[in-house]
């Protein structure tokens, strides 16, 4: 380096070699100026986002390459609310496959009775109902003429208690089952005759419309539960409407009961229109309790067999995420997120988003963000990616446990510091 040095300067002589000298002595001294310049703003920029994490709270940020930026509390278990879905979601991916879709079956039997037998299938929408009874009748004949109609949900293990669901109206309170449709939920109004169907695509049975007078509530949804076996006796009704529309009665009543394999016929197998990587979108854009633990069960029963539970779920998530992300400490109680029950850290966080990475597209994304957010009642968290413009992606866990707290400040200071 020294005779580098000696034969480059020994080409000017002692003034120009001063002057060179003297330039690169500046420049050199500029470079320290705007390297120290550039490290306050950065340790500027963190102390602003520690400040707003408070001691209930949790923060941290990662580069690319998965160094730390920012961290606080980040080894604390809080409660993470819906960016639980990311995790849960990544162990159906790992379980099931990006293509997996669900399915449900129809047999007949001697007596021309018709069993439903449902495995799960979370998006048996009223559409699709009505595509599933075209394609009945056009097997069985439009014009054919059935006797019962059996409803099947001895698939899941019932009842089926969810931590954190609770038997309120809401929709994120809608339980599970093996034979769901329309998320357990019917969207209603009030209209100067009596009530209507908030829908246009799914009729007010009276089934629904006796448990919403009994409300006497203007508009809203009802949500049926395991009581009386009210959620697979109104899948049985819906599918008799549609099927009735498509040209096939019944002259009997919807039951409960279970296929007989040796006696009944399978007529008719629907392989869901949906793949898994389109349910899990749907779930994280949506924020569904009731899809998400659907998949959670689903897991359980591809790792340890039917029937499916929530016990079994809950290890098999466990399972993946001690063998394929060295999480080894999971408190969860359920898939959603809806549970206090649930605790995680930030940093075991970070794990999950370090493996969905090239999942990212499923969350919602606005501009270099994408993300998913997560509220209870005194708790606001998001979880996510943000572009970084020279390539890869910032990955971020922002956990708020305190009340009256948000994330958006922190967000805000985030995106600003990572401009």
């Amino acid at each position: 380096m020294k005779y580098s040095e000696n034969k480059f300067f020994g080409q000017f002589g002692s003034t120009q070699r001063g002057l060179i000298a003297a330039t690169i002595f500046c420049l050199f001294t500029i470079l320290l100026v705007i390297s120290g310049d550039a490290g306050a703003a950065e340790r500027k920029d963190t102390d602003r986002l520690k400040s707003l994490i408070g001691a209930k709270d949790a923060l941290l940020v990662a580069d690319s390459e998965g160094k730390t930026i920012v961290a606080k509390n980040d080894r604390q278990k809080r409660v993470p609310a819906s960016i639980l879905k990311i995790l849960t979601s990544l162990g159906a991916l790992h379980y099931l496959g990006a293509d997996f879709r669900f399915k449900t079956e129809f047999f007949m039997d001697a007596k021309s009775n018709l069993t439903i037998k449902g495995y799960g299938d979370p998006l048996l929408i009223s559409e699709v109902v009505d595509d599933i009874s075209r394609s009945l009748a056009a097997r069985i004949g439009a014009a054919a003429v059935i006797n019962d109609i059996i409803v099947d949900d001895s698939y899941f293990t019932q009842p089926l208690t969810i931590p954190g669901i609770s038997t309120s109206s809401q929709p994120y309170d809608a339980p599970n089952g093996a034979l769901c449709v329309n998320f357990n939920t019917v969207s209603f109004k009030r209209t100067s005759s009596g009530y209507a169907s908030a829908e246009d695509q799914t009729p007010l049975l009276p089934f629904a419309e006796n448990k919403i007078k009994a409300l006497n509530a203007k508009s809203g949804r009802i949500v049926f539960s395991h009581a009386e076996n009210d959620i697979t006796i109104y899948a049985g009704l819906l599918f008799r409407y549609f099927l009735n529309r498509s040209g096939i009665r019944s002259r009997g009543g919807v039951k409960t009961g279970r296929v007989e394999f040796s006696d009944d016929k399978l007529i008719y197998r629907y392989v869901s229109r949906f793949r898994l990587s389109q349910i899990i979108a749907k779930l994280l854009e949506f924020s569904n309790n009731f899809t998400t633990n659907q998949l959670l069960i689903a897991c359980g029963i591809k790792k340890y067999g039917p029937p499916g539970n929530l016990a079994n779920g809950i290890a098999a998530l466990k399972e993946f995420a001690a063998s394929s992300l060295q999480i080894h400490d999971l408190t969860i109680v359920e898939g959603s997120g809806i549970s206090r029950e649930n605790q995680v850290s930030a940093r075991q966080m970070m794990r999950v988003l370090n493996r969905f990475e090239s999942h990212r597209d499923l969350l919602r994304q606005e501009g270099r963000d994408y993300y998913k957010t997560g509220t209870l009642y005194g708790i606001n968290t998001r979880a996510g990616y943000i572009d970084s413009r020279f390539g890869g992606f910032y990955r971020y866990v922002v956990m708020i446990n305190t009340p009256g707290k948000s994330t958006r400040p922190v967000m805000r200071k985030l995106l600003q510091a990572l401009e």
